[in-house]
């Protein structure tokens, strides 16, 4: 029996909502400029360690993040470079998006003021 293929576009939806948690994005934003250990992680992010625990098996079990145990210490990094790239471009897109956001709110401005005067 062979198992039930699932369609890209499917896979791709299942993808995106794996990284649909803003603890989740900034673990990963945290890791583009190298491996972790799980104290700094804890740092930066502010969040209660169970939290932060259950938000990296998440990344582990999607196989997006590592995990290696350093002594008592658990380092994390990003399995790619690809993920690395992801959060460039998710950058680049949003700020493009938000560019033509203020672009349209200047526009917004300029016109009540033109109505007020």
């Amino acid at each position: 029996m062979s198992a039930v293929q699932v369609p890209l576009y499917q896979a791709k939806a299942e993808f995106f909502r794996m990284l649909g948690h803003p603890v989740r994005i900034r673990v990963l934003e945290l890791l583009q400029d190298g491996p972790l250990p799980v104290r700094d992680l804890l740092a930066e992010i502010g969040i209660e360690p169970s939290s932060l625990s259950q938000q990296l098996a998440v990344l582990r079990r999607s196989g997006i993040v590592i995990a290696t145990r350093e002594g008592s210490t658990v380092v994390y990094e990003l399995a790619g470079g690809d993920v690395a790239e992801l959060m460039r471009a998710a950058r680049r897109i949003l700020t493009v998006m938000l560019a033509g956001q203020q672009d349209l709110l200047e526009q917004l401005h300029s016109a009540e003021s033109r109505t007020v005067s």
